[in-house]
């Protein structure tokens, strides 16, 4: 194997330090994608006349669902051996800066948390469960791209052995070998997701219903997931053993609720458009 071809991956995870606070690149993107999602919500709100006074709200929402549900997800489908076997592992499912956060236990939270946001400002502001969710999808395929660049920067979830030409050698994690970035295989696939989504919104929301971005989502974002992980190292050592890896069986669901919900959509022909739906 030629690692001549190859790209000895070494940056460092650490963007700078103020005193003994390490900022990470990680950290930043993750912030990031919060920021550039308000951006698009208030885009959203303006363009449907849906007032500018949920976004603080739902802000504090999605990222207090984010951070929880990632958490949890890690714990509870990676790792419950070590956070539920000992009082030491427990307090660390309240440290989530030690590392350890899975996208479908965030996506489970997110759901969770537009439904109770949706039931609790829904009626007085003229809207659904699936008009918040539909939005929000949109603004998580950018985010989850801007994630993917900080597990790149950070050396981790990466994929197999590769003899092609734009393999990593990740020098930081002690690797020798070139292995799929897939980091960038997810990046750049959230990214070209969301763009088709913003896309559909601008040129084509009065082709498709109530719930539809929300089952695109699911189907695309789970399905690539899916696929992806065929050529991904194992995150925990009992994966190894397995045929589907966990995050596989875990976007099963995702994948099948997606197409469930788009047929669903243009059953029920509810309006995109919030001007046109709800009142």
């Amino acid at each position: 194997m030629n690692a001549l071809l190859s790209i000895h991956w070494h940056v460092s995870p650490c963007l700078f330090h103020i005193g003994s606070l390490e900022i990470r690149w990680y950290s930043l993107l993750f912030i990031s994608g919060f920021i550039l999602g308000s951006y698009l919500f208030l885009w959203f709100f303006k363009r449907e006349k849906v007032s500018e006074k949920l976004l603080d709200p739902l802000l504090y929402t999605l990222l207090a669902a984010t951070i929880i549900g990632a958490r949890l997800g890690h714990c509870i489908f990676y790792q419950p051996d070590y956070y539920f076997g000992s009082w030491e592992g427990f307090w660390e499912i309240f440290q989530p800066w030690k590392g350890g956060l899975a996208s479908h236990g965030a996506a489970i939270a997110i759901i969770l948390a537009m439904i109770w946001f949706a039931r609790k400002y829904g009626p007085k502001y003229h809207f659904d469960f699936f008009w918040i969710i539909d939005r929000l999808c949109i603004t998580i395929t950018f985010a989850g791209c801007l994630i993917r660049l900080g597990n790149l920067f950070n050396s981790e979830i990466y994929g197999d052995v590769t003899t092609l030409p734009w393999g990593f050698i990740f020098d930081l994690r002690g690797e020798t070998e070139p292995k799929h970035p897939t980091q960038l295989y997810e990046a750049l696939a959230y990214l070209l997701i969301g763009l088709s989504m913003v896309w559909i919104y601008v040129k084509k929301l009065d082709k498709v219903y109530r719930g539809f971005f929300f089952g695109y989502f699911l189907l695309t974002i789970f399905g690539f997931r899916f696929l992806v992980e065929f050529i991904k190292e194992p995150q925990v050592e009992f994966e190894n053993a397995m045929l589907l890896d966990m995050g596989q069986l875990l976007s099963i669901p995702f994948i099948l609720a997606g197409i469930g919900l788009i047929i669903f959509s243009y059953v029920k022909k509810l309006p995109s458009d919030a001007g046109k739906g709800l009142k």
